[in-house]
Order: structure tokens, then sequence, then C-alpha cells
């Protein structure tokens, strides 16, 4: 793995979990989320302090509008930073070939 994921991320995902099963249990987004029990009680805790889940009966978390609205935003959000790294990775590939270009007029003066 190596890459750690945002805290962004993490809360996009479980949020993004409870939306697609229409509410899921703590057992369920800890295991499609891929955290540790300790670390999904708190973000599920920092989440319904935020207004973006609620927990039914104690045991089911649902998403609610704010959450909605968080997840639709975060999706906007993630789209862009996606067309960013394609840019920046066009940017630094035209870079090294001219790099490459001038490193190659550099060898042939030198013949």
């Amino acid at each position: 793995m190596g890459k750690h994921r945002s805290r962004l991320k993490i809360l996009a995902k479980i949020l993004s979990i409870v939306s697609a099963n229409n509410g899921a249990r703590k057992t369920q987004i800890m295991y499609q989320a891929y955290l540790s029990y300790k670390l999904l009680v708190r973000y599920l805790d920092d989440l319904t302090q935020a207004g973006l889940v609620r927990c039914e009966n104690g045991t089911c978390y649902e998403l609610t509008s704010k959450g909605k609205v968080f997840l639709t935003r975060f999706n906007e959000y993630s789209e862009s930073c996606k067309f960013v790294e394609e840019q920046l990775d066009q940017i630094e590939y035209q870079k090294s070939t001219l790099e490459e270009m001038f490193c190659q007029g550099e060898q042939s003066d030198i013949d």
C-alpha cells in the first residue's frame, strides 16, 4: 500500500458506503472502508456530530441531507483533483521532453 488516505477521503468513503446501502451497520462500514474499529468509532462520532449521518435504533447509520450534499461536493472536488493531476502529469511530460531535447543537443555539440 504505502499511501495514506486523507481524512476527507475516509469520511467520503464512509458516507458513500452508508449511501449505497441505504444505511449501514458499524461492521459493514468497518470492513468496506478498511478501518479498525477504533478509527471507525472516531470517524462515525465526527460524522454524527457534524450532522452528516445519524444513528437509527442505535445500530444503523443513515445519511442526512447534509451528508448527501457533502458527498456530492466531495465527488466534485475529487473530479477536479483528478483533472488537475492529469494536467500536471502532462506538464511534467512536456518538461522532461524538453530536458531530453536539450541534453541531446549538448551531446551532438560534444561529438
